[in-house]
Protein backbone atom coordinates (compact mmCIF):
# COMPACT_ATOMS: atom_id res chain seq x y z
CA UNK A 1 0.00 0.00 0.00
CA UNK A 2 2.79 2.44 0.87
CA UNK A 3 5.57 3.04 -1.60
CA UNK A 4 9.23 3.96 -1.02
CA UNK A 5 8.46 7.60 -0.25
CA UNK A 6 5.86 6.54 2.37
CA UNK A 7 3.00 7.90 0.26
CA UNK A 8 -0.10 6.28 -1.12
CA UNK A 9 0.49 7.35 -4.74
CA UNK A 10 0.91 3.80 -6.06
CA UNK A 11 -2.18 2.67 -4.18
CA UNK A 12 -4.22 5.56 -5.59
CA UNK A 13 -3.06 4.85 -9.15
CA UNK A 14 -3.88 1.17 -8.80
CA UNK A 15 -7.25 1.93 -7.18
CA UNK A 16 -8.16 4.44 -9.88
CA UNK A 17 -7.18 2.04 -12.65
CA UNK A 18 -9.13 -0.89 -11.22
CA UNK A 19 -12.13 1.27 -10.35
CA UNK A 20 -12.42 2.68 -13.88
CA UNK A 21 -12.38 -0.86 -15.24
CA UNK A 22 -15.66 -1.74 -13.49
CA UNK A 23 -17.93 1.12 -14.69
CA UNK A 24 -17.29 0.12 -18.29
CA UNK A 25 -18.55 -3.38 -17.57
CA UNK A 26 -21.35 -2.20 -15.28
CA UNK A 27 -22.67 0.13 -18.00
CA UNK A 28 -23.35 -2.92 -20.16
CA UNK A 29 -25.72 -4.22 -17.48
CA UNK A 30 -27.85 -1.07 -17.40
CA UNK A 31 -30.54 -2.48 -19.71
CA UNK A 32 -30.73 -5.78 -17.81
CA UNK A 33 -30.91 -4.70 -14.16
CA UNK A 34 -33.15 -2.30 -12.26
CA UNK A 35 -32.03 1.04 -10.78
CA UNK A 36 -31.87 -0.42 -7.23
CA UNK A 37 -29.77 -3.35 -8.42
CA UNK A 38 -27.53 -0.98 -10.36
CA UNK A 39 -26.95 1.03 -7.20
CA UNK A 40 -26.03 -2.13 -5.26
CA UNK A 41 -23.59 -3.18 -8.00
CA UNK A 42 -21.93 0.24 -8.00
CA UNK A 43 -21.62 0.21 -4.22
CA UNK A 44 -20.16 -3.29 -4.31
CA UNK A 45 -17.55 -2.66 -6.98
CA UNK A 46 -16.71 1.05 -6.72
CA UNK A 47 -17.82 2.67 -3.46
CA UNK A 48 -16.47 -0.17 -1.34
CA UNK A 49 -13.03 0.26 -2.95
CA UNK A 50 -13.07 4.00 -2.26
CA UNK A 51 -14.15 3.46 1.34
CA UNK A 52 -11.43 0.93 2.13
CA UNK A 53 -8.84 2.63 4.36
CA UNK A 54 -10.30 6.04 3.59
CA UNK A 55 -9.08 7.51 6.87
CA UNK A 56 -5.56 7.14 5.46
CA UNK A 57 -6.53 9.36 2.53
CA UNK A 58 -6.32 12.40 4.80
CA UNK A 59 -2.60 12.65 4.03
CA UNK A 60 -3.06 12.58 0.25
CA UNK A 61 -2.22 15.50 -1.97
CA UNK A 62 -5.09 17.19 -3.75
CA UNK A 63 -4.10 15.66 -7.08
CA UNK A 64 -4.47 12.14 -5.68
CA UNK A 65 -7.77 13.01 -4.02
CA UNK A 66 -8.94 14.47 -7.33
CA UNK A 67 -8.15 11.18 -9.09
CA UNK A 68 -10.25 9.28 -6.57
CA UNK A 69 -13.02 11.87 -6.79
CA UNK A 70 -13.22 11.34 -10.56
CA UNK A 71 -13.90 7.66 -9.89
CA UNK A 72 -16.79 8.58 -7.61
CA UNK A 73 -18.06 11.10 -10.16
CA UNK A 74 -17.99 8.49 -12.93
CA UNK A 75 -19.97 6.10 -10.72
CA UNK A 76 -22.55 8.83 -10.01
CA UNK A 77 -22.91 9.68 -13.70
CA UNK A 78 -23.28 6.00 -14.52
CA UNK A 79 -25.96 5.52 -11.91
CA UNK A 80 -28.01 8.61 -12.75
CA UNK A 81 -27.54 8.43 -16.55
CA UNK A 82 -26.66 12.14 -16.64
CA UNK A 83 -24.27 13.46 -19.19
CA UNK A 84 -21.28 15.43 -17.99
CA UNK A 85 -23.00 18.09 -15.90
CA UNK A 86 -22.05 19.64 -12.59
CA UNK A 87 -21.49 16.80 -10.13
CA UNK A 88 -22.46 18.40 -6.80
CA UNK A 89 -26.26 18.22 -7.34
CA UNK A 90 -25.91 14.65 -8.59
CA UNK A 91 -23.94 13.58 -5.52
CA UNK A 92 -26.44 15.39 -3.32
CA UNK A 93 -29.41 13.65 -4.96
CA UNK A 94 -27.71 10.29 -4.36
CA UNK A 95 -26.88 11.28 -0.76
CA UNK A 96 -23.18 10.73 -1.41
CA UNK A 97 -20.52 12.89 0.18
CA UNK A 98 -17.56 14.04 -1.90
CA UNK A 99 -14.46 12.02 -1.10
CA UNK A 100 -12.69 14.60 1.08
CA UNK A 101 -15.82 14.93 3.22
CA UNK A 102 -16.10 11.14 3.42
CA UNK A 103 -12.58 11.06 4.82
CA UNK A 104 -13.43 13.77 7.35
CA UNK A 105 -16.64 11.95 8.31
CA UNK A 106 -14.70 8.74 8.96
CA UNK A 107 -12.18 10.57 11.16
CA UNK A 108 -14.97 12.33 13.07
CA UNK A 109 -16.80 9.03 13.55
CA UNK A 110 -13.67 7.47 15.02
CA UNK A 111 -13.25 10.53 17.23
CA UNK A 112 -16.83 10.33 18.47
CA UNK A 113 -16.47 6.63 19.22
CA UNK A 114 -13.17 7.24 21.03
CA UNK A 115 -14.69 9.97 23.18
CA UNK A 116 -17.60 7.73 24.18
CA UNK A 117 -15.52 4.62 24.93
CA UNK A 118 -16.61 2.68 21.85
CA UNK A 119 -13.26 2.72 20.02
CA UNK A 120 -10.14 0.68 20.73
CA UNK A 121 -8.02 1.98 23.58
CA UNK A 122 -5.06 2.88 21.35
CA UNK A 123 -7.26 5.34 19.43
CA UNK A 124 -8.70 6.81 22.63
CA UNK A 125 -5.17 7.29 23.98
CA UNK A 126 -4.31 9.56 21.03
CA UNK A 127 -6.94 12.14 22.00
CA UNK A 128 -6.64 14.53 24.95
CA UNK A 129 -9.51 16.59 26.35
CA UNK A 130 -8.97 20.34 26.37
CA UNK A 131 -8.96 21.87 29.81
CA UNK A 132 -8.92 25.63 30.11
CA UNK A 133 -7.16 27.48 32.90
CA UNK A 134 -10.16 29.78 33.20
CA UNK A 135 -13.86 29.06 33.50
CA UNK A 136 -15.25 29.54 29.99
CA UNK A 137 -18.60 28.98 28.32
CA UNK A 138 -16.95 26.40 26.05
CA UNK A 139 -15.86 24.23 28.99
CA UNK A 140 -18.92 21.97 28.60
CA UNK A 141 -18.44 21.36 24.88
CA UNK A 142 -15.95 18.46 25.24
CA UNK A 143 -13.31 20.08 23.08
CA UNK A 144 -10.07 18.28 22.27
CA UNK A 145 -6.56 19.61 22.64
CA UNK A 146 -4.66 20.03 19.38
CA UNK A 147 -1.04 18.95 19.91
CA UNK A 148 1.79 20.98 18.44
CA UNK A 149 3.84 19.33 15.70
CA UNK A 150 7.29 20.02 14.38
CA UNK A 151 6.77 18.69 10.87
CA UNK A 152 4.05 20.44 8.93
CA UNK A 153 4.02 17.87 6.12
CA UNK A 154 3.87 14.69 8.21
CA UNK A 155 2.90 15.74 11.71
CA UNK A 156 -0.15 17.76 10.73
CA UNK A 157 -1.67 14.72 8.98
CA UNK A 158 -1.52 12.44 12.02
CA UNK A 159 -4.82 11.31 13.52
CA UNK A 160 -4.05 12.89 16.89
CA UNK A 161 -3.72 16.30 15.18
CA UNK A 162 -6.39 16.05 12.49
CA UNK A 163 -9.13 14.66 14.73
CA UNK A 164 -9.09 17.55 17.25
CA UNK A 165 -8.90 20.13 14.45
CA UNK A 166 -11.99 18.67 12.79
CA UNK A 167 -13.79 18.07 16.07
CA UNK A 168 -13.29 21.56 17.47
Amino acid sequence: MLDISMSLDCHVKQLTHSSFFHPKNIAKLRSVVSQAEMEMIIHAFISSRLDYCKSLFNCLYRTCLHCLQTVQNAAAWLLTKFTRSHITPILSSLHWLPLNFRVHFKILTLTFRAMHGQAPQYISDLLQSYTSRKSLKSSGQRLLEVPHTRLRTCGDHAFQVVAPKLWN
